[in-house]
């Protein structure tokens, strides 16, 4: 049997004790290899802490993507970046977005509806889509939006249209692999925490070329802005990409960069759950509790219709978490849903 570091177990001890782990002390849990006796104690104390911290309880968010179009962001990692993309202008209608939204909102152990635009959205189009919403969206249901770059004027808004939340990431090696400004990016983070907003964030996207001081560096920024949910996603192949010489991480790899991460909340009050893109049940068991199903345009995805390809129904996620022995979600109020049984 192999002998673990002294060093390596001090670091589990305080990570145990829901002691805040530093820097170093993170970049060392990324350094070994995702085969490693190591790895495996780290997606094994990443799993305990998250399910005493989250009392079990799984949380399903629903991504409508409601518009596609060659984005100027031109992030090489993106599906819609202009200089790569093989996608077309294409906008939903609002009678298909409510329907689309009725369909996850058929599902009791929803906890938010996610409304996924460009970079380069529109605020007025947004909102009508939101008061579109309106009348369907139960009280147990947030609204969140996933959009580009806004100011403070726009997140006060959205707040008062009835959004609780926005999704918005300072991206791995941003503004070197993507033409947007992380000055900028880190900016609407902020707003959106000064405006009230629950701030959603995360590693990503996770390549191999990606060393564990950047990725440490890059998922440390959830906790200097505490992060309502923090989560761990890897790169997926794009044909046109210029990344795709790099391939991509292993979901192995991805469960010990989703384990780091949770790991590295320790100490965040604010937090209330950790996801893992695409879902995935060794995600749930290496300290993920949350995963998100997808309609619509996903940047991950070549199908505007990503229902037809790679996103997944709430169903899906259900069935995933339960494979996983969580037995029950929180809804948008936090009340506890029991979970279907297995099919």
């Amino acid at each position: 049997m192999t002998q673990l570091s002294s060093s390596f177990l001090n670091i589990i001890e305080k990570a145990e004790n829901l002691q805040v782990l530093n820097r170093n002390e993170l970049i060392e849990l990324l350094g070994y290899s995702e085969v490693s006796p190591e790895a495996d104690r780290i997606r094994s104390t990443a799993n305990q802490v998250s399910r005493k911290r989250f009392q079990n309880r799984a949380m399903i968010l629903g991504q409508i993507g409601y518009e596609a179009a060659p984005c100027p962001g031109n992030c090489q990692f993106c599906a819609f970046a202009e200089d790569y993309t093989s996608l077309g202008t294409s906008t939903i209608t609002k009678e298909s977005i409510v329907q689309m939204a009725s369909d996850f909102l058929a599902n009791k152990s929803l906890f938010a509806l996610f409304l996924m635009g460009m970079h380069d959205f529109k605020l007025e189009p947004l909102l009508d889509v939101i008061a579109a919403l309106k009348p369907i969206l139960r009280s147990d249901v947030r609204l969140v939006v996933n959009i580009g770059d806004f100011d403070r004027k726009q997140a006060e808004e959205l707040k008062a249209a009835g959004v609780s939340g926005a999704y918005h990431i300072l991206r791995l090696r941003e503004g070197e692999v993507t033409a947007l400004d992380p000055v900028q990016r880190r900016q609407t983070i902020q707003t959106t925490c000064e405006a009230g907003l629950d701030w959603y964030y995360c590693c990503e996207p996770v390549g191999p070329e990606h060393t564990a001081e950047e990725l440490v560096d890059q998922m440390l920024v959830g906790r200097e802005f505490e992060a309502f949910q923090h989560a761990a996603m890897r790169r997926v192949r794009l044909p046109n990409s210029p990344l795709l010489k790099h391939g991509i991480i292993s979901e192995w790899r991805l469960a010990q960069v989703t384990a780091v991460v949770s790991l590295s909340t320790i100490g965040n009050n604010r937090l209330r759950s950790i996801a893992v893109h695409e879902p995935n049940t060794l995600g749930f068991c290496s300290g993920a509790n949350a995963c998100y199903a997808e309609a619509g345009a996903n940047p991950r995805d070549l199908d505007e219709a990503t229902q037809r390809s790679r996103g997944r129904s709430v169903s899906d996620c259900e069935q995933m978490f339960l494979e996983c022995g969580y037995k029950a979600a929180v809804n948008g109020n936090f009340e506890t849903v029991e979970l279907p049984e297995l099919l």
